[in-house]
């Protein structure tokens, strides 16, 4: 099963952002990722500037290899028919885990 975890306000400074993360969020995703019926998590991000691409990347690719054979992904946008359509796919797409997912509507 796939849960989500929504980190719905963050920093616009992408190094503010990354530790804000760091310090509020990731003992949550991993403590999600621990739970016998997980099989993936999908951390849901606010839209951010290019400049914070880095660091999410960064996130979901190490993060998942820690968890691995759990998946991990990041999605990041706004609500919206974007993102629901990308967490739907990577709920049913057992062979993607390391990503950053950006959505525009």
């Amino acid at each position: 099963m796939q849960r989500r975890l929504e980190a719905a306000h963050l920093p616009d400074s992408p190094l503010d952002a990354a530790t804000a993360f760091m310090a509020f969020h990731l003992e949550a995703a991993r403590a999600l990722l621990d739970q016998s019926e997980v099989s993936a998590l999908a951390i849901i991000l606010p839209s951010a500037a290019h400049d914070h691409d880095d660091w999410r990347r960064t996130l979901a690719r190490d993060l998942a290899r820690e968890a691995a054979p759990k998946r991990v992904n990041i999605v990041a946008g706004p609500p919206g028919a974007a993102r629901d359509e990308t967490l739907r796919f990577l709920s049913d797409a057992p062979g993607v885990t390391g990503q950053y997912c950006p959505c525009h509507d």
